[in-house]
């Protein structure tokens, strides 16, 4: 079926000058150089020293992994680390500087202070090339001003599922859309190809990923298998990347996920026949985060087989030291030939000539280089807010409730209210966008504070309510309630079924509550996914489906608040679904909203508030298996550590302690990448455990069969009693001993414990329930790791 994939190679590429330049440097490296340029660690886990004594030829910044793993590090900051790589490259030699990617994704996202835009579910709603060029090139001028030259966007993923995690990264399920609206956004990441300004100035390399069809898994498991056959993959998932090609893109990242069982990092066939071959891609293809690694043959310090399907750079976040003299054994033993290092480090080379990553180019005097005026500016901020309006769309809008009049007592209320991690979603200054604050994100505008605005300049008011009351039913005109999924990124968004509401109970009660003082209600759901929402929809007047819009709520209030001046436009750019447990065959049949669906203000609306609402998937007496913790801790857990002093932190980021540094949690890779958590205690009283936002009922503990499980390695064996506990409020506790489980386990090894709920010794637990269905202690020195905690009921 060779023939359906096209040549899509750009002529304008071609430069016989640039050729014979990449050939006269290759013919002057050593082996040792050559395979320094094809290894990518991570900047928390080498030097500038190291870059250049090793000649690595790019670092990254792993989940927007900052300087000095600080979230506020300034744009100085950024700066004279790339300095510090260049300057220690050209000290020791290297033929070329070293590239820094990061994946800046909406916006420069890794950068404190930077505009956030909507993030690709919203763009593929806006259905608008030239405003998704814009945002890539205002986007490339906020990386290019902290020095960073190279960004992993434009996600090209067709995602037809959306239990994927990563759905958000898609403009759409449908092929077309993504397909004409990849060439805009790297074209305004790289600008045109075969103009003077290609990658140049204010523009950066982009990265189209992921190749190949990581949005068509099988039940939209992330990593997980396509199992469609070769037609589909081209037609359905290959058709962005053949523009991708034409558009003049340098780097292509190949996808964890499989393609009718066969990992894409070990797919030559795809690599580099298709890629490379047939389509004449003659930038380089870079792994996923150890990606290399997950190949039959293969372990995160072995690469042959990921270099020979076609893999230019291995990014190799920790273990690139033993990876790089692996390599190098690889070749001298025939494992990989010297002409595949040499197609590969021509390909390296020749992007960054492109690019003009050459000596001399200091980063810090490029040409937007600290120009603090370039980052969050008052211009991008403007475009934010244009892709706010013409991203969100409008589901309902009963008897013409929209637009408001700014004149008006206003409610606002719900989890989104005034709250820019949630309007921002992950990748949003940390990897999972988690457990940020409002000041974390300077310069920015929540919805609440732009409705603030909105009522205020004509003589209203508005107000934050946390809990709606009765008292409120004579004190506001109308309520505006935001509320959405809380943060998450790859793997840890991936979920079972598409209801919002057993995610998140509480708020269709307070619409309903609200519902009942017949306030009007304008619903804003944050979302990165289509969700069924049934209870939301028949208790909202009128219902916005925002995305996750960024930084700029502003964008929303032009549109609640219209005077004329603005309508919606947004069209849906995903099936909505009919039911939570919708599989994407069905949504494409019988969807309550199909793509393209959205009102405008004027529209007549029938939707009515009598849609089913019969949810399957809520957690019941009935349930027989709770997952409370699988890659990240699932909704309604949250993880928390404590010692003597706080006994009570809920744990945030990839590395983070209690006060007294008693108990380090650290996310670990195992099967995938930072799918465990290894746990720390050092010595002193401390403890951690998983917290539900409402009660469990689990009882009868004494029931026969029901059980703990856990899946844990353990890495030192314990030298003081460690306690397994299940509270309901604290002291009222149901505990177990499990010390001597522990020290009988092998070290370092995988295994699945269950502990017998028949067995804990109650103190005071009564009917309210279980809030915290798993809690360790101990009081002395201890670490393990931890992949999953279920709950198993008979």
């Amino acid at each position: 079926m060779t023939e359906k994939w096209p040549s899509s190679y750009n002529d304008h590429l071609r430069d016989n000058d640039l050729e014979a330049r990449v050939s006269t440097m290759l013919n002057s490296m050593s082996v040792e150089q050559k395979v320094g340029q094809m290894i990518q660690p991570d900047i928390r886990y080498i030097s500038p020293e190291e870059v250049g004594e090793f000649q690595i030829g790019s670092v990254l910044s792993g989940g927007g992994a900052p300087p000095n793993e600080n979230p506020h590090s300034t744009i100085e900051d950024w700066l004279a680390l790339a300095d510090h790589f260049y300057d220690a490259a050209e000290a020791h030699g290297c033929i070329v500087p070293p590239a820094w990617g990061i994946d800046a994704l909406h916006g420069n996202n890794n950068l404190f202070g930077a505009t956030l835009f909507p993030h690709n579910i919203g763009l593929g709603a806006a259905r608008n090339p030239n405003l998704v060029r814009k945002i890539a090139e205002a986007t490339a001028v906020e990386v290019a001003v902290t020095g960073l030259d190279w960004t992993f966007a434009p996600t090209l993923a067709v995602a037809l599922d959306g239990r994927w995690g990563r759905t958000y990264e898609s403009f759409s399920q449908c092929t077309e859309l993504v397909t004409e609206l990849t060439e805009s956004a790297i074209t305004g990441y790289q600008g045109e190809v075969g103009s003077s300004h290609f990658l140049k100035g204010q523009h950066i390399i982009a990265t189209a990923k992921h190749y190949l069809a990581d949005g068509g898994t099988e039940n939209g498991v992330d990593q997980g298998n396509a199992i469609c056959d070769e037609k589909e993959l081209w037609e359905v998932h290959g058709r962005p990347y053949a523009e991708a090609v034409r558009a003049g893109v340098q780097v292509v990242m190949a996808s964890f996920s499989s393609w009718q069982g066969d990992k894409l990092h070990g797919h030559t066939y795809l690599l580099q026949h298709i890629l490379k071959d047939t389509m004449g891609f003659d930038g380089f293809i870079i792994s996923d985060w150890n990606g290399h690694g997950q190949l039959s043959r293969a372990s995160n310090v072995s690469g042959d087989e990921a270099v020979n399907a076609g893999i230019d750079v291995l990014m190799a976040p920790e273990d690139w030291r033993e990876l790089l003299r692996n390599t190098l054994a690889d070749i001298s033993e025939g494992r990989i030939s010297a002409n595949r290092i040499d197609d590969a480090v021509r390909r390296i080379l020749r992007v960054k000539i492109r690019a003009g990553l050459t000596f001399p180019n200091r980063p810090s005097k490029r040409l937007l280089a600290g120009k603090k005026s370039k980052v969050g500016s008052e211009a991008n901020r403007q475009l934010a807010r244009q892709a706010v309006r013409e991203s969100a769309v409008l589901l309902k809008n009963t008897k013409g409730l929209l637009p408001l009049k700014r004149k008006l007592r206003v409610m606002v209320t719900g989890s989104g209210a005034d709250n820019l991690a949630m309007q921002s979603g992950g990748w949003s200054l940390t990897w999972q966008g988690d457990h940020a604050s409002n000041s974390d994100f300077p310069g920015s505008t929540s919805i609440f504070q732009a409705v603030c605005a909105e009522v205020s300049s004509a003589g209203g008011f508005a107000e934050l309510v946390s809990e709606p009351g009765h008292d409120d039913a004579e004190r506001f005109d109308a309520a505006i309630v935001i509320f959405g999924e809380k943060p998450y990124a790859e793997g840890y968004g991936d979920t079972s079924h598409l209801s919002y509401s057993s995610n998140y109970p509480d708020e269709a009660k307070h619409l309903q509550l609200i519902k009942t003082l017949n306030i009007p209600v304008i619903s804003v759901l944050l979302h990165g996914r289509p969700l069924w929402t049934n209870p939301e929809l028949n208790a909202s007047n009128a219902f916005i489906a925002a995305g996750l819009p960024g930084t700029e709520g502003a964008g929303l209030t032009d549109l609640i608040f219209s005077d004329g001046e603005y309508d919606f436009t947004g069209r849906l750019s995903f099936n909505w679904p009919e039911s939570p447990t919708h599989n994407p065959a069905e949504m494409s049949t019988h969807p309550l909203f199909p793509i393209g669906y959205g009102l405008s203000l004027k529209d007549q609306d029938s939707l009515g508030s009598h849609l089913s609402e019969d949810d399957q998937t809520l957690i019941s007496d009935e349930s027989s298996r709770i997952c409370i913790f699988q890659r990240r801790p699932l909704s309604p857990f949250t993880l928390y550590v404590g010692d003597e002093a706080d006994w009570h932190m809920p744990v945030f980021g990839r590395t983070f302690s209690s006060v007294n540094d008693t108990v380090r949690v650290q996310s670990a890779d195992w099967q995938r990448q930072e799918d465990v958590r290894n746990i720390r205690w050092h010595g002193e009283a401390g403890q951690i455990f998983f917290r539900s936002d409402y009660p469990l009922d689990i009882r009868p503990l004494t029931e026969k069969g029901v059980s703990i499980e856990a899946t844990l390695c353990l890495h030192r064996k314990p030298d003081a009693p460690v306690i397994l506990r299940l509270d309901s409020d604290h002291p009222d506790c149901a505990s177990i001993d499990i010390t001597d489980q522990l020290n009988s386990l092998d070290l370092e090894t995988w295994q699945t414990l269950i502990f017998e709920t028949k067995d804990f010794q109650q103190a005071g637990m009564d009917d309210t329930g279980v809030r915290t269905p798993f809690l360790l202690f101990t009081d002395g020195p201890l670490e393990i790791s931890l992949a999953e905690v279920w709950i198993n009921r008979p």
